[in-house]
């Protein structure tokens, strides 16, 4: 069975997701937060930086939520999840799940960390958010998700920094990726997951 060793309000999140999605067993390792909020010294027992997600198959452990999600389709013989291969679609879909961390995380949390200190972000770093932001509903169509109505690996992927921008209500002015986020909400993996690992978000 596969393990997920699931920091709370993190990146691990999305791996519970697909998993519910999929309707395989899993094994949910949840570790608490301290007060400053960093990940409690017992992860570093599971990943020498620390990190999360790390999932567990038999004697294979890997981290890189990426990787976590496509290994598991690869495993479980999942095709509903990411569109056909050797497609635009495809290579399409592969761009945008690298550029979740690659790229937009970066940029979110040089918006984020600001306000969490109590600070407010540089017009520098809002400038390159609405960028990003602007350029994630360029991949959308007037409705729906990235590519139609069931959430791909690239959608679970931007799931969590959107709902962190959300909280802080960065989203309110990027009408469509803010309906994107509230779609993404409604998938059936989304409240199996929230439901079983907790919210990806804090209540700021």
């Amino acid at each position: 069975m596969i393990k997920i060793h699931c920091l709370a309000y993190s990146r691990a999140i999305r791996l519970v997701w697909l998993l519910e999605e999929l309707g395989q067993p899993y094994d949910l390792i949840q570790y608490e937060r301290t007060q400053q909020f960093r990940a409690p010294d017992a992860l570093q027992n599971v990943h020498p930086l620390g990190k999360s997600p790390v999932i567990e198959d038999g004697s294979l452990k890997i981290s890189e939520s990426a990787t976590c999600l496509r290994y598991l389709v690869d495993k479980f013989g999942d095709v509903g999840h990411i569109p056909a291969r050797n497609t635009a679609a495809y290579i399409r879909h592969e761009e945008l799940l690298d550029y979740v961390e690659s790229s937009f995380a970066e940029v979110c949390m040089g918006t984020m960390m600001p306000v969490l200190q109590g600070e407010e972000p540089s017009e520098t770093a809002r400038k390159s958010l609405r960028a990003h932001l602007d350029y994630i509903a360029q991949h959308l169509a007037e409705a729906g998700l990235l590519f139609g109505k069931t959430a791909s690996l690239a959608d679970i992927q931007f799931s969590y920094l959107l709902a962190n921008l959300d909280a802080k209500r960065f989203l309110d002015d990027a009408p469509r990726v803010k309906n994107y986020w509230r779609d993404l909400q409604q998938q059936a993996g989304y409240r199996a997951a929230t439901k079983a690992a907790g919210p990806m978000a804090p209540d700021f």
